[in-house]
């Protein structure tokens, strides 16, 4: 008996399956989202084999929705290693010391929205950043009279800015490879939305800034910051040598993998050179990643990060996540639901938004920024390809959206973390994180019309 083709009920089942376990686990018991999807896939294959799909053709679809991650699996475990060396090499905490100069009282919330943006685009991970310097940063501002809402809404902007632009970032990985294109590109054309959320941003944090800048700032917490950095490590303006390469690199259209596999070899001779590091530690921090022992509890959790077993929860999501998305391409559920979605959809335009919306839906629905960028990155993939469009306009709309929208979510497991560090809530913070709900609106606005929405060409539409 031939497979037949999905009712739309029967594809919603696996789905609305999907988001009941995913809900209950992160929401009720607040577990890590690996399982749950992996019952999502369970859900997905009862389906299929209603369908008439038997067991080799429901694998043969999780490993087909597998291999094509398994260009993010190798950048992944790469850049696990390169924080691990930048970190022990000093090129991370340079870029924090140097930017934390920036701190001004006249422009604190700018000087907030940058200093976080430097850290994230460092250490590539919001939470991380607001985890650290955004509790400093918001004493700081409680100090200055400055609404904590305010105060949190520009740090959570600048770390989101960092986690959706770095290459060290997992979810800047994980988009470009549900879509199908490669993350020098997918970089790339963030920027052109990006830039302009951010600038956007940067303006309005200016001019609300001037409003508090008669105030006297006491910076001995950045003080102590740095006074402990530069104890710990070398800091010298040449450690910014292994960043600027990855960046040309970018600008070059070097590949990936060979761009940021540069980027650790001039990490590991810098860390002999201004660490006095041995090739044990080396291997060592590349592997295991760095453990910091400042004494600093907030610089000793900001450091100690990286290594290639970080990078673990972040590959084992992936796989988890492509391998429902797998099942459902291969037995035709994604392809109903998205013929449902876009029914009335005629353009560019119209299906960026569709993409923008699924996001923000997903992100209120599940409630999980990986979830947010892998189920409508999979759902959307076809769909881009056969109306022309270059994969990077998916990756590109997955994080404009999945990515920025989850710290606006009370409930997603983002807004939840970021309450708990800055102690003030979603809800109150949302109007402030500028660069978080501007950039899906100009993402919608390039996409409707045509600005840097680029096409494929002719023999890659197949």
């Amino acid at each position: 008996m031939q497979p037949r083709k999905p009712y739309l009920y029967e594809a919603l089942f696996s789905v609305l399956a999907l988001i009941t376990v995913m809900g209950i686990s992160l929401i009720k018991y607040h577990t890590d989202p690996h399982v749950p999807m992996l019952i999502g896939s369970f859900f997905a294959s009862i389906v299929a084999v209603r369908l008439g799909y038997k067991w080799k053709d429901i694998e043969k679809g999780m490993i087909d929705g597998i291999s094509q991650a398994l260009q993010a699996v190798i950048i992944l475990t790469i850049i696990g290693i390169l924080i691990g060396v930048w970190i022990l090499a000093g090129v991370v905490p340079t870029m924090i010391y140097y930017g934390l100069n920036i701190i001004s009282p006249k422009f604190f919330l700018l000087a907030a929205l940058l200093i976080c943006s430097i850290t994230s685009l460092a250490t590539g991970t919001s939470w991380g950043t607001a985890g650290t310097i955004g509790i400093a940063l918001m004493g700081i501002g409680k100090g200055l009279g400055i609404p904590a809402p305010l105060v949190a809404g520009a740090v959570i902007s600048g770390a989101y800015f960092g986690d959706k632009m770095s290459p060290l970032s997992d979810t800047t990985n994980l988009a470009p490879a549900v879509a199908g294109t490669d993350i020098f590109s997918h970089i790339k054309h963030m920027i052109y939305t990006t830039g302009v959320s951010y600038t956007i941003a940067a303006i309005l944090y200016l001019f609300l800034g001037f409003r508090f800048g008669s105030e006297t700032l006491d910076i001995s917490t950045i003080k102590e910051i740095q006074r402990i950095l530069a104890e710990q490590f070398n800091i010298n303006p040449l450690l910014l040598i292994p960043p600027l390469a990855v960046i040309t690199c970018v600008a070059l259209k070097v590949p990936a993998i060979p761009g940021i596999t540069l980027g650790i070899f001039l990490g590991a001779i810098e860390a002999f050179i201004f660490q006095s590091a041995d090739l044990g530690q080396i291997l060592n921090a590349g592997y295991s990643g760095f453990v910091s022992e400042t004494g600093n509890q907030m610089i000793d959790e900001l450091l100690t990060a990286g290594g290639m077993t970080a990078m673990m929860y972040s590959i084992s999501l992936t796989i988890t996540s492509m391998m429902f998305g797998g099942i459902m391409e291969r037995t035709g559920q994604l392809e109903v639901i998205l013929e449902a979605l876009l029914k009335r959809v005629r353009s560019a335009g119209g299906l960026v938004c569709s993409t923008i919306f699924t996001c923000v839906a997903s992100n209120m629905l599940l409630p999980e920024q990986y979830i947010s960028i892998v189920v409508p990155g999979r759902m959307y993939a076809k769909a881009y390809r056969e109306k022309g469009l270059h994969p990077k306009n998916l990756s590109r709309a997955l994080e404009d959206a999945g990515t920025l929208t989850s710290a606006l979510v009370p409930w997603n497991t983002c807004g939840a973390f970021m309450k708990g560090v800055l102690g003030v809530s979603a809800t109150a913070y949302a109007p402030w994180a500028f660069v978080n709900y501007i950039n899906p609106i100009v993402s919608i606005i390039y996409g409707f019309t045509g600005f840097t929405i680029e096409r494929l060409k002719d023999d890659a539409k197949s």
